[in-house]
């Protein structure tokens, strides 16, 4: 399984689910590419502070909540992901409908659920 995945509110932290979720990323086989607010490196992944013109992004995973989402709007849909995943708390329905309009799935899930149940 690859589906490239960007993980969009990375976290140095390590008590951060976006950190969970790229060493799972990680462990699973799965490309991935981050973007948070500091630039580091998580689980051999480098966090970068900008938003790169990624290639290839087959899923984004949020990690913002809806407030701070607005900023990446048309990042996200310039990569033109096959999906979103809402993770919890990063639930908004003004960039479902962003997404609808630009047919790009989405849903409302936990990265690490599905990871862990292998239904990424």
């Amino acid at each position: 399984m690859n589906k490239k995945t960007l993980v969009l509110g990375a976290s140095l932290k390590l008590d951060r689910y976006s950190n969970y979720a790229i060493h799972k990323l990680v462990e699973k086989g799965v490309e991935v590419v981050a973007v948070g607010a500091v630039s580091g490196v998580v689980a051999g992944v480098k966090i970068d502070s900008e938003m790169k013109p990624f290639e290839g992004i087959h899923t984004v995973t949020l990690y913002l909540n809806p407030t701070n989402q607005k900023p990446y709007y048309d990042y996200i849909i310039s990569l033109k992901p096959k999906r979103v995943i809402f993770n919890p708390g990063t639930e908004n329905p003004e960039l479902y409908n962003l997404l609808n309009e630009n047919a790009i799935d989405f849903e409302t899930a936990c990265s690490l659920v599905l990871l862990s149940t292998n239904q990424y």
